[in-house]
């Protein structure tokens, strides 16, 4: 029998203060996914499965993941980032652009770790989430993207996305209780 391929959950983004133009249709969307994504969170967490948050540093570096963290609370929405707001010692990788992957170290922690297998849930789907899910199935780690725990901007672009991920990149593509960890 094979091993059990291991897996991490990444949380994308979701530590936001939604003060930017496009941030009505995408609290509404997060409203939303948000219950599916505490309850993967919960999950993963009972599962000893690795949660790992990455999230935009909107421009300043010198932020680190309580920052970050403080500032969304602080901003428009705080009731969708109370529930899923990383706890102290959750490993928490800045970006500046859409993928997890790009000039970060993400590579380098799944590798570490051996993780073979990555879930990728926040925000956006259509965006990167996306990138995100084609950077990994370019470095060889299987994918998958709860559908129900990824909130978009722009809900066509969103279905489109998704049915890139499963055709493109061979992602699984199911609910959030559905989906293996």
């Amino acid at each position: 029998m094979r091993p059990r391929v291991k897996s991490a959950l990444i949380v994308i983004d979701m530590l936001n203060p939604y003060e930017h133009e496009d941030a009505d249709p995408l609290v509404a969307s997060v409203g939303e996914t948000l219950p599916a994504m505490v309850r993967i969170i919960e999950r993963a967490r009972r599962e000893d499965i690795a949660v790992i948050y990455v999230n935009d540093n909107y421009g300043d570096w010198a932020a680190a993941g309580a920052q970050i963290t403080e500032r969304a609370l602080a901003g428009r929405a705080p009731e969708l980032i109370e529930p899923i707001a990383p706890p102290p010692g959750t490993p928490f990788i800045a970006k500046a652009r859409h993928s997890i992957f790009y000039e970060t170290q993400m590579e380098y922690l799944l590798r570490q770790r051996e993780i073979e297998r990555v879930v990728l849930i926040g925000q956006v789907t259509e965006q990167c989430v996306l990138y995100s899910a084609l950077d990994a199935y370019v470095r060889h780690f299987t994918v998958a993207v709860p559908s129900d725990a990824v909130a978009t901007i722009i809900p066509d672009l969103d279905d489109a996305a998704l049915a890139m991920m499963a055709r493109n990149m061979r992602a699984d593509v199911s609910g959030a209780d559905e989906c293996a960890l």
